[in-house]
């Protein structure tokens, strides 16, 4: 089975919410031909079109290729949430790669951030502050306490407060925190304005062309069933939807599956869930995470899959809403979807160069919207001969997924599941 076609209609968007409020984008024709390129990305997602942006505007001629539509995959169907920070927490990086390193990777994620909120300021998107860490134990308020201490004290960021009284309209919680400053947005709409400034930079962007292979000769050839770009560089941009192309990305990146729905509009109900326009994520392994929409939805994502079909996504994700909000039990829900991204063994991104001529970003591990979005941009200095924002992250161990190819996917199920059960039991 092949993830960019198992559970999608070939070209189309998901009936989610956020397809059904996208900013109108004219389909882009498919690759027909032979054509050349300075570079040539395949994905259209936060990374691709990050890279194709920063490098259009550079000046360099750039291809991107996207077996679907613009921002079809994860980038257009995640939370929306713009965290601080990497996927593990600084202690744990200081561990992994030592301090030092661990401090460039909360100024990289720090700049993550504020790309994000240039670019959406720059297309006139909202981009709504505050995200807040709700959690359910005496325990994890204190560890969360003491991580906020340790982020002003070693890394002089002190956006970080306790969680206001009343802020989460639900009795699950001990407290929490929330995060001034990081934030969230839509992230369908984020995704097209960074196609629409690639393009209006001089990028080429050919959708549903679906790349099968790529070879080396002389140049890079990057191949679809109708066409083919001849390129000095490749940048892979694919993420959970990277199958075989790079077998050395697939043994370090798996894609996994969540899912989202969408309520109806709430109207004066939904202030009595969320007090303020913030994104909360709760202290779950498998998180769940939560906003509400322009319009006064709750959008709520949880549960995860392993395999290639989707479960029942209304059943799988109605259940941990209605833990959190047993109000909304007679609440329609208008739209359910879900989509693949991707993790890693240490939950950091996948940073490799497979070739001389190929780059690679990918298993952003749910952390996506701002690493991805700053990946696009380390890979496009990366080609023009700046690689040391992209040789920080390569350099990061990255294990690869036990059991080979036929194992790994039963491994990872099972593994998971310990987990969830463990969310289950409150351990």
């Amino acid at each position: 089975m092949n993830l960019l076609h198992v559970n999608d209609k070939a070209g189309q968007y998901p009936a989610s919410y956020y397809a059904a409020t996208a900013t109108p984008l004219a389909g882009f024709a498919p690759l027909k031909g032979q054509t050349s390129a300075d570079v040539c990305i395949v994905g259209a997602g936060f990374t691709g079109l990050s890279a194709a942006l920063h490098l259009a505007r550079a000046g360099l001629d750039v291809v991107v290729v996207e077996a679907h539509r613009v921002g079809f995959g994860a980038s257009g169907r995640n939370g929306g949430q713009v965290g601080s920070g990497q996927r593990l927490e600084q202690d744990a990086l200081e561990k992994l790669a030592g301090r030092e390193t661990a401090h460039k990777l909360w100024n990289m994620s720090e700049e993550a951030k504020a790309l994000v909120r240039d670019l959406a300021a720059e297309m006139g998107l909202p981009f709504h502050p505050g995200v807040a860490h709700a959690c359910y134990t005496d325990a994890e308020v204190g560890h969360a306490r003491r991580y906020a201490d340790k982020l002003a004290q070693d890394y002089g960021y002190t956006q970080i407060e306790p969680l206001p009284e009343g802020l989460i309209g639900s009795g699950a919680f001990k407290g929490g925190d929330l995060d001034r400053g990081a934030g969230h947005l839509h992230p369908l709409n984020f995704a097209i304005g960074l196609a629409s400034a690639a393009v209006a930079a001089g990028a080429r962007i050919y959708e549903r062309s679906e790349v099968h292979h790529i070879q080396h000769n002389l140049r890079s050839e990057v191949l679809t069933s109708a066409g083919r770009v001849s390129c000095n560089h490749v940048i892979l941009a694919g993420n959970g939807y990277l199958s075989g192309l790079d077998r050395k990305v697939a043994a370090r990146v798996m894609p996994i599956n969540n899912f989202i729905l969408a309520t109806e509009p709430l109207g004066d109900r939904a202030a009595g869930l969320l007090a303020e326009n913030v994104a909360v994520a709760d202290s779950k392994f498998v998180v769940n995470y939560w906003r509400l929409s322009d319009d006064k939805r709750l959008l709520f994502g949880g549960g995860e899959s392993y395999g290639y079909k989707f479960p029942d996504i209304l059943k799988t994700v109605r259940k941990p809403m209605l833990q959190v909000y047993p109000q909304l039990e007679d609440v329609k829900i208008d739209y359910a979807w879900g989509g693949t991204l991707a993790i890693t063994m240490n939950r950091m991104p996948c940073f490799v160069r497979s070739h001389a001529r190929v780059f690679s970003a990918s298993g952003y591990s749910g952390h996506g919207v701002a690493m991805a979005t700053l990946a696009g941009k380390l890979m496009a200095q990366a080609v023009q001969g700046q690689a040391g924002g992209f040789d920080v992250l390569a350099a990061l161990p990255q294990p690869r997924f036990p059991g080979g190819p036929a194992l790994r996917w039963p491994l990872l199920a099972a593994a998971m599941t310990w987990y969830g059960m463990r969310d289950r039991l409150g351990f």
